[in-house]
């Protein structure tokens, strides 16, 4: 499993919990495999909000990251990170999605339930939809 994608530890455990005698033989294993190198917290983590930060906000990847078991320190060190430049992809999801400012009130709200919806901050939510307005006056 390890050899397809990364896994974090307490996702691998749930995975292999099934198929374990009991839970100190799963505990045993899980520290041989994160021992060797093998099975590692901050790689997943990296590499999980590294895929989602294509499509999605700082929220929804802290989310995602929490509900696979990472915590402490690296969420906060994870969430750093997806904030940074969450402007920018925002402005590039909306985009690809509606390509132009709002017409209406509805089309508005219906835009910023998209964007809050993929984890995207309101102040960036505002921004883009702020300049997108002010390009249309233009």
């Amino acid at each position: 499993m390890l050899a397809r994608r990364e896994y974090s530890r307490a996702e691998l455990a749930r995975r292999l919990a099934p198929h374990a005698p009991d839970a100190a033989a799963l505990e045993v294993l899980l520290d041989t495999l994160a021992g060797k190198g093998q099975l590692s917290e901050e790689r997943y983590a990296e590499a999980r909000s590294h895929s989602l930060s294509r499509k999605f906000g700082a929220a929804r990847i802290v989310h995602e990251l929490k509900s696979k078991g990472i915590e402490g320190e690296l969420l906060d060190r994870m969430a750093a990170t997806a904030r940074d430049g969450e402007l920018e992809r925002a402005r590039e999801v909306w985009r690809k999605k509606f390509r132009g400012p709002p017409a209406s009130r509805e089309e508005k709200a219906r835009q910023i339930r998209f964007l809050q919806s993929r984890g995207f901050s309101f102040d960036s939510i505002k921004t883009i939809l702020g300049d997108a307005q002010s390009d249309m006056e233009r």
